[in-house]
């Protein structure tokens, strides 16, 4: 009958349950994570005539671009987050410090390795000659085999948190893939604001080509009237090639616009991960209209912005490392146990005699490093120092940034008021000098003169549309887009029930 492997003392069973008791009630060695000051102004300095955000405001900030009321932008958005190339290379990224976080964890478990081998050995043979003091030679033969080995055994390897390396280690993998998932969705929000300024500037590109095709179609009609009055002896010949320049100079324009039109197309094909072949956008009548764009109060932006998010969360990564460079001052702890059986034939490898078992800690300390572990501590404190200032300097840039585009609609909704006043007056005046010209009281040169006034505000109240929608969209994005931090909690949570 086969007796068991003998089992741990009763000593050794306490000593492992007191290591077990330090490592849930040790503290971690290292400074614990606070957010590093910073000084936060009360208001926005260009938030006149915003509204702070309301629960209502924010009710659909997942699909921001919903604002704009556009269903092809809304199509266009999905099919960007299913297909665009370079957010599925930040999805890998993710992925990547997912499964760092969960190795991570994975330390806090014993390690469990089965082994099951054969082994041949062999020692040379031969002989060797000896001469005696006489003279005469002794020879003597050496004897040479070869040996086997059978081997399988079981091991177990356990290195017990005392110091706190292991939980500031996950501290900081933890910290990294939250980060990770704050720059994935920045990524993400930078994708889909451009998707949006494309889209944006290519209806209003088309809202232009509209402008000059019935531009066309009334210049056309200018040139038939002067041709007929050339005809009659009206006009000269100077105002025909005068009308006939500007028809031509403006069917030019509009064949311009084609160039521009196709490149954003294309621009969007690739967004959308498609080439640009494959994908067209028919045109439509009508320009998406600017939305109301709820203002933030600057503390609610640190909650809104995952660029800032991730810089803080690469903060509290680097203030972990600190903590695991710290406790290479202290020794480390690891129990292991190992059994099986080992034999030199196989017919009665797994038997008793052949049995054997070891168990025991083992402690490791550094006596001398000359200065190693001190210089690795500098080089996380240093590197925490460096993430606290790009935090910080993160938090400024989206500050000015959010500032920047509220002051630019301002500007550019006041700039639109008096282009609309200007554009107002060149078509009265437009109006006024056709009928002065079908009357005979001025010449042809002044009807050119006052299309070509009506005409370049006609096309400057559309470009300024499309600065205030593609800042429109900039100031969204500034604020956050359709993002909020507890959605880095919810990364965290997804992370522990992967496999």
């Amino acid at each position: 009958m086969k007796t068991p492997l003998p089992t741990p003392k009763p000593l050794c069973r306490a000593v492992a349950l007191a290591f077990a008791g330090l490592l849930l009630a040790g503290c971690a060695i290292g400074p614990d994570y606070k957010r590093p000051e910073h000084v936060l102004p009360a208001q926005f300095k260009h938030a006149e005539g915003w509204k702070l955000a309301t629960p209502a405001d924010l009710e659909h900030r997942g699909r921001w671009w919903e604002l704009y009321g556009d269903t092809t932008l809304s199509d266009l958005q999905q099919r960007l987050g299913a297909s665009n190339q370079t957010l599925a290379q930040s999805v890998a990224q993710y992925r990547q410090a997912q499964a760092l976080a969960r190795g991570a964890r994975a330390s806090f478990f014993p390690s469990v390795s089965a082994n099951v081998g054969k082994t041949r050995s062999g020692q040379g043979g031969g002989s060797s000659t000896v001469r005696l003091a006489d003279g005469s030679t002794v020879t003597s033969s050496g004897s040479s085999g070869v040996s086997k080995s059978y081997d399988a055994n079981l091991g177990v390897n356990w290195e017990l948190d005392l110091w706190g390396k292991l939980r500031r280690q996950l501290e900081s993998d933890t910290a990294s893939m939250q980060a990770s998932a704050a720059d994935l969705a920045a990524a993400r929000l930078s994708l889909q604001s451009e998707l949006a300024q494309n889209y944006l500037q290519l209806r209003v590109l088309d809202a232009q080509r509209r402008l000059l095709d019935a531009t066309v179609a009334a210049y056309q009609r200018s040139l038939t009237l002067t041709e007929n009055q050339y005809k009659a002896g009206i006009v000269t010949k100077a105002d025909v090639a005068q009308a006939t320049t500007q028809l031509k100079g403006t069917q030019a324009q509009a064949i311009d616009l084609k160039y521009q039109r196709a490149q954003l197309e294309n621009a969007i094909a690739v967004l959308v991960g498609v080439p640009p072949a494959e994908f067209s956008l028919t045109e439509v009548d009508s320009v998406p209209g600017l939305p109301q764009v709820p203002a933030l109060l600057p503390s609610q932006l640190l909650e809104r912005r995952p660029d800032v998010a991730a810089a803080e969360r690469d903060v509290m990564a680097a203030n972990a490392q600190i903590g695991v460079a710290k406790s290479a001052y202290f020794p480390s702890l690891s129990l292991t146990a190992a059994g099986g059986y080992r034999g030199d034939s196989l017919s009665d490898w797994i038997s008793t005699p052949n049995r054997f078992w070891s168990i025991g800690p083992e402690f490791a300390i550094t006596l001398f490093d000359g200065g190693l572990i001190r210089s690795q501590v500098a080089q996380t404190e240093a590197s925490y120092d460096q993430t606290v200032a790009f935090y910080r300097q993160t938090v400024l840039d989206s500050f000015r940034e959010v500032e920047d585009y509220m002051v630019q609609l301002d500007v550019l909704e006041e700039e639109s008021g008096v282009q609309q006043e200007a554009l107002d007056a060149a078509r009265e005046a437009l109006r006024l000098t056709t009928n002065q010209y079908k009357a005979g009281t001025v010449d042809f040169n002044s009807v050119v003169t006052t299309q070509t006034t009506a005409l370049s505000n006609e096309r400057s109240v559309l470009t300024l549309l499309g600065s205030r929608l593609t800042t429109s969209v900039q100031l969204v994005a500034a604020l956050g887009g359709g993002w909020e931090q507890a959605q880095l909690e919810k990364a965290d949570s997804d992370a522990e029930e992967l496999p």
